[in-house]
């Protein structure tokens, strides 16, 4: 379980990940800015991002956010457990979710085939209320949604649960493949079969008040796709949806985690030292080994041996040698003044110390795994309170 704490409480830690809900309010009033009368639908799947889902979403409603989006049921019903209010939608179910709790919570619900409108439709009669649906339509990611005859069928039995009263269809989503590639022809591909099917949807009898597609590359790079609702989820976090095409600093746009942990030993060792397991790495002259108490089971790659960059005092150097469970080894070479309890940081907003787009090219992967991975056993350190005691004031 991922624990959450104040400055104060971290101060003795060997590592943490230090989450400004200041940044996250920012952001989210950032990416309203791409938007015009859309309503944003900030995603918190994934713990948010690994900052915190309890946070993300109280600091993104004080942003503007109106809606909080998570794929598991689970996750949904924990932010209402945590007090946070406005639209709650979640996406991802399997046979038996119980969705008269859902419908008890006030929580929003994606269908994507006959089988979960069955159940959805069960647990509003069993909770004695109206299930509020998102019908989904794959569109060619090929993933969650109805296709062709499959979304026909879905758009009849939900017009026949209206009839009922136990559903009310209040809009029709997907997701697409590739908006963070400029151009892309199957983004447009995709918005003709998404436009077809709402059209579809409304033949039938149906009135969804809101159209959502777009993620976060959408969200600041194509208003075509914003419809009534966008739903940004890497951006929130200040992290660049797609960094080829715009960084997150042109797009104003702050990282809001910084993991960081406090040296466990220096030493010198001479030349020809082999370091970590299978000595992958051997000191080229007598030197420092700085020890950092991270490792794979916290959520630093494997893939990062020898090449991790971690900033100590100031410059940054790569991981020397294989990553290990529970820390990794930095050549501080041989002038270094670095002590024991010295912070280091593995990724932060910048400002001359590494960020998670860095780690995601130098592990070969995307920076959305980099802050995602970080594992429980690191404390959230969460900066920004005030920023939280707002969104406690905002309506729901």
């Amino acid at each position: 379980m991922v624990v959450t704490l104040t400055p104060p409480e971290a101060r003795h830690l060997p590592a943490s990940a230090v989450v400004d809900a200041r940044a996250i309010r920012d952001n989210v009033r950032r990416l309203r800015d791409f938007v015009d009368s859309a309503e944003v639908m900030a995603i918190v799947k994934a713990d948010g991002y690994g900052h915190g889902a309890v946070t993300a979403a109280r600091a993104a409603r004080a942003g503007g956010a109106t809606w909080i989006g998570a794929a598991l049921h689970s996750e949904a019903v924990a932010l209402r457990d945590a007090g946070v209010g406005g639209r709650v939608f979640t996406w991802l179910h399997v046979p038996g979710t119980d969705f008269a709790e859902a419908v008890r919570r006030d929580i929003d619900v994606s269908c994507s085939g006959r089988w979960d409108l069955d159940e959805v439709a069960a647990g509003a009669r069993a909770a004695g209320g109206t299930a509020r649906v998102h019908l989904k339509v794959d569109t060619g990611l090929s993933r969650g949604g109805a296709y062709g005859p499959d979304f026909t069928a879905l758009v009849a039995q939900a017009r026949a649960l209206e009839a009922e009263g136990v559903v009310e269809v209040v809009a029709v989503w997907s997701h697409l493949v590739a908006s963070d590639v400029p151009a892309s022809p199957v983004t447009r591909q995709q918005q003709a079969v998404f436009d077809d099917a709402v059209r579809e949807a409304e033949r039938a009898g149906l009135r969804p008040q809101l159209r959502h597609v777009a993620n976060s590359a959408a969200v600041v790079s194509d208003p075509s796709l914003h419809y009534d609702l966008v739903r940004p989820g890497i951006a929130v976090y200040g992290i660049a949806p797609a960094p080829q095409v715009a960084t997150s600093a042109q797009l104003e746009l702050t990282p809001a985690m910084t993991l960081t942990a406090r040296l466990a030993l220096v030493k010198r060792v001479p030349a020809g030292s082999g370091v970590s397991y299978g000595h992958l790495y051997t000191t080229p002259t007598d030197t420092v080994l700085g020890l950092v108490p991270l490792g794979y089971a916290d959520g630093i790659p494997r893939l990062a041996t020898n090449c991790g960059p971690i900033s100590v005092g100031g410059r940054t150097y790569p991981i020397a040698g294989r990553v290990c469970m529970d820390q990794v080894v930095v050549d501080l070479g041989p002038d270094a003044t670095a002590r024991e309890g010295d912070e280091v940081v593995v990724f932060g907003p910048g400002s001359g110390a590494p960020t998670a787009q860095d780690w995601a090219e130098a592990t070969d992967t995307i920076a959305y795994e980099v802050v995602t991975r970080v594992g429980a056993r690191v404390p959230r350190v969460v900066v920004g309170q005030e920023v939280l005691a707002a969104a406690d004031g905002v309506a729901s």
